[in-house]
């Protein structure tokens, strides 16, 4: 799976989601695209899943439609997200198209 993380994602992570790709939105240059953008740029560019921080999103954001999985971690904390970092790569597989998840740790 192609996985693109948003900011404030911790990259720490990305270690846990393998074998799956994973990209940051700062890596590509993508910083300052807002979240329309970026979902959109991301689906364009084969992203399958959305790893994000941003728990006002779905508020924001129109998510229907979209073939792109997001998945918002509650917290930006790393020592807080680590324990469970096996469990967010379970979540994003267990993840249909489309599908819109929350994690709290």
């Amino acid at each position: 799976m192609k996985i693109l993380f948003d900011q404030g994602t911790p990259l720490p992570l990305r270690r846990h989601l393998r074998p799956h790709h994973v990209d940051s939105a700062a890596e590509l240059g993508w910083s300052k695209l807002q979240n329309g953008e970026l979902l959109d740029r991301a689906e364009a560019a084969g992203y399958e899943a959305l790893v994000t921080t941003d728990q006002q999103l779905r508020h924001q954001q129109k998510l229907e439609g979209r073939r792109i999985r997001v998945l918002v971690l509650m917290t930006t904390s790393w020592p807080r997200i680590r324990p469970s970092a096996e469990d967010v790569r379970t979540k994003l597989e267990q993840m249909g198209e489309g599908q819109y998840g929350e994690m709290s740790f």
